[in-house]
């Protein structure tokens, strides 16, 4: 059972709508403990290198591969594989009274499976963020000026990928009547988790 003091907050969205960056600072004002979901399970993550690490074969064939819908396809079904450790985190944590509350973020944070999740210890806001401004945070993180074409080719189906499972995600969103917060209106990181929190507040008055 829980008192109704708020213990979990989810923060979801498509990749590069500032879901960690945002997460740490609102985790840091509430005092809670952060985490992301991307650190429960592995899934061909991002394809291009980065200090230190250089894009893994089969990473590097997956989004080279596979159609839109096929990326999509892929993806859906390994957050659904890892949906029952999200629920058993999240049931856990929001019953726990004496423990650190939890800022939880990540794209596995699909609408329809975190809806039941919502109650009186546990809140739900997405992140979301237009196509154009996808399209410069994505291409500006895989170095896309100094790639080659087939480096380009990877960013461009890893964009193509986040467009597209945001699209159904904000449809599921609507659906559901779940909050949204525009992750790119020019806020600065404090004002975005300000704007979590006011949001929250809203939600938590009533």
């Amino acid at each position: 059972m829980t008192d109704g003091v708020l213990r979990v907050v989810l923060i979801g969205g498509t990749s590069h709508t500032g879901k960690s960056t945002v997460g740490r600072v609102v985790a840091e004002r509430l005092g809670f403990e952060y985490r992301s979901t991307d650190k429960l399970a592995r899934h061909p993550g991002r394809p291009w290198p980065s200090p230190g690490r250089e894009v893994p074969p089969h990473v590097a064939e997956h989004y080279r591969t596979l159609s839109v819908e096929e990326l999509i396809a892929s993806v859906l079904d390994h957050y659904a594989r890892l949906r029952p450790r999200i629920e058993d985190l999240v049931a856990r944590r929001a019953a726990d009274a004496d423990g650190p509350g939890l800022v939880l973020e990540g794209s596995a944070l699909w609408p329809a499976a975190v809806a039941p999740l919502v109650g009186p210890a546990t809140a739900a806001l997405w992140l979301t963020a237009g196509e154009a401004v996808l399209r410069e945070r994505i291409r500006r993180g895989g170095r896309y000026a100094e790639a080659d074409e087939d480096g380009r080719r990877l960013v461009d189906a890893f964009l193509a990928r986040s467009v597209r499972y945001q699209e159904l995600m904000s449809a599921e969103l609507d659906r559901l009547g779940l909050d949204r917060l525009d992750a790119a209106s020019g806020r600065t990181v404090g004002e975005s988790a300000d704007a979590v929190l006011a949001a929250l507040a809203v939600r938590d008055s009533g």
